[in-house]
């Protein structure tokens, strides 16, 4: 009687996905912990029922448009800068990250939290995004430059998008729980 091979644990099915399925696994992954961000949000921020709706929402986007765009970002980089990992070119792969697809996100993410989230007219939406978006940005600039040299400079290609994710799990939460207090600010100032 021949033994069966041992089982894969569940990280060993997640790298053998990530290998096979690349940007379909990437996008779940960004899916599933924008998902998660969102609902550790609405709690840390005293929402007392889980807004499903929202939560199925901000799957929907960082799965449909921030995992499957990080992917190729990413991939066009190093196709471009041809893999290398020297200080400059990570210099460079940061300040374009930083240029390009980091306001890109942010913005779309506001335009599309407003109108589609929060039901908002375009006409409001529009005004936040001219009211909040720089100083959003701006916070961006101070964290993620960071982030993008360790994960250029130390994370294999494959893993830069899940370690975005992650950090964007953390970046969601704080971002969610500055907007409560500002809310509660403006309430308290009125």
């Amino acid at each position: 009687m021949g033994s069966s091979p041992p089982k894969k644990t569940t990280l060993q099915r997640y790298l053998s996905q990530l290998q096979q399925h690349p940007l379909r696994t990437k996008a779940i992954t960004a899916g599933v912990l924008s998902g998660v961000s969102d609902v550790v949000s609405q709690k840390l921020s005293g929402i007392q029922k889980i807004q499903l709706r929202r939560v199925l929402l901000k799957v929907i986007f960082a799965g449909g448009f921030l995992g499957p765009a990080g992917h190729f970002f990413h991939t066009y980089l190093d196709k471009f800068f041809k893999g290398k990992k020297d200080t400059q070119t990570v210099a460079k792969k940061v300040i374009l990250e930083q240029l390009t697809l980091s306001p890109l996100n942010h913005l779309l993410f506001m335009i599309y939290y407003g109108v589609v989230i929060e039901r908002t007219p375009w006409t409001l939406v529009r005004e936040r995004i001219k009211k909040t978006y720089p100083t959003v940005q701006l916070t961006a600039w101070t964290f993620f430059p960071v982030v993008g040299w360790i994960n250029y400079k130390y994370v294999p290609l494959h893993f830069r998008v899940i370690l975005h994710s992650l950090v964007a799990f953390f970046w969601g939460i704080f971002l969610t729980l500055r907007a409560r207090s500002m809310t509660l600010a403006l309430a308290k100032a009125k």
